[in-house]
């Protein structure tokens, strides 16, 4: 069942019907077999989550202002001390090689062609030293705490060896709930897909069976306060925490030294019912206070969305998703076309609201929208799987 939507030959021409960033996921849903996309799509039980990110973006619109002089114009930012010439991140996204035969490799090339800093999933489909070295110097290496320490230890020699500049350690998926959509679909992981990072897990042996699967099981091996502590003293690079929602982590999380922070619910796959990413976003800023790294991840579909969540309170934004859809559209051009259009969509949506930089986007730039106001296909994800720009 190993879906390759998309030829081993390279793409050398943008596809037809691709005017805007989330076009790529329209043309996705076509191409991409049913059951791998109800799995790429889906989020975690009834996507409730899934839908609360998209929707809560949906919550508000931008103030356009007048006789704003925007000619001097970017939207660079620094992100630790090091400079991006936008607020883009590809966000670590896994098993890549279900949407096209090179999974992760074309990613990195569409990443070193935009200056687009990529984060690496430990579940990449690729060797992390293989996607170093396609990617660019902007590459970030994405963290799971393994059984043991030694095992997790390895992850980060060879991150620290193969020169990924952070790690951004995920601490809220400690158990994935299954996709009651994939599950419906009949998706099964193929045999070929396999996280290239990752050695095979041996199980406990001799051991009696848990109280309980879920306490006593899947999660005895997730990390702790002291993990994290730990592993702050085994590397030099920075560490990102990512998975944070609730405004006293990230506090603890502040004081325990981390590089910053991303403001995520995983897309909707962890805890199903958390609230959305971009809820959560303004009273953590609040609580980290205005000069600490936050990014923000949690259904971006277009420039006006990144501009929100900036807005709100977010330094950049991962781009997870989307970055899949037009992987399997058009590879390495797909991910980099995305790009290109997702930085200029922001930018015409800068420039119509008067702000040159993306420290003049503030929550002043935003007015509330009530759900009442909307129109009704944008109260709910479309049951058989299309998204708004298919019902427009």
């Amino acid at each position: 069942m190993s879906a390759q939507p998309t030829s081993s030959a390279a793409v050398t021409a943008i596809p037809a019907g691709v005017f805007c960033a989330q076009d790529y996921e329209v043309l996705a849903r076509k191409l991409l077999p049913a059951p791998t996309l109800a799995y790429l799509a889906g989020g975690a039980g009834r996507d409730i989550t899934l839908r609360a990110n998209r929707l809560a973006l949906r919550e508000w619109s931008i103030w356009p202002r007048l006789l704003r002089d925007v000619t001097g114009g970017h939207t660079r930012v620094a992100l630790g001390g090091t400079p991006f010439t936008h607020p883009l991140l590809l966000a670590p996204v896994a098993f890549q090689t279900l949407a096209h035969p090179r999974g992760e490799l074309e990613t990195a090339r569409a990443a070193a062609a935009t200056d687009t800093c990529l984060v690496a999933s430990t579940l990449s489909t690729h060797r992390l030293e293989d996607i170093a070295a396609a990617a660019g110097p902007l590459r970030w290496f994405q963290l799971y705490m393994q059984p043991t320490r030694e095992a997790t230890l390895g992850l980060v020699r060879r991150a620290e060896q193969a020169g990924y500049a952070a790690l951004v350690l995920t601490l809220d998926t400690s158990i994935q709930p299954p996709s009651h959509r994939a599950l419906r679909a009949g998706f099964r992981m193929p045999a070929d897909c396999v996280a290239a990072n990752l050695s095979a897990a041996v199980g406990p042996s001799g051991e009696s069976a848990p109280a309980s699967r879920i306490f006593q099981g899947l999660m005895r091996d997730a990390p702790g306060w002291d993990d994290v502590a730990w592993l702050r003293t085994e590397t030099r690079l920075p560490i990102w925490i990512k998975g944070v929602l609730h405004p006293t982590d990230a506090a603890r999380l502040q004081q325990a030294g981390a590089a910053g922070l991303v403001v995520s619910n995983h897309g909707g796959r962890s805890l199903d019912g958390a609230p959305a990413s971009l809820h959560a976003l303004p009273a953590i800023r609040a609580r980290v206070g205005t000069d600490f790294p936050l990014l923000f991840d949690g259904g971006i579909r277009c420039g006006e969305d990144v501009f929100k969540a900036v807005a709100l309170g977010a330094d950049a934004v991962l781009i997870g998703r989307l970055q899949v859809y037009a992987l399997a559209v058009a590879g390495a051009l797909g991910v980099a076309h995305m790009l290109k259009l997702l930085r200029e969509e922001l930018e015409a949506c800068m420039a119509l609201a008067g702000c040159a930089t993306l420290a003049d986007i503030g929550p002043g730039a935003l007015l509330a929208q009530p759900a009442a106001a909307m129109p009704a296909h944008w109260q709910d994800e479309p049951s058989d799987g299309r998204t708004d720009a298919d019902l427009d």
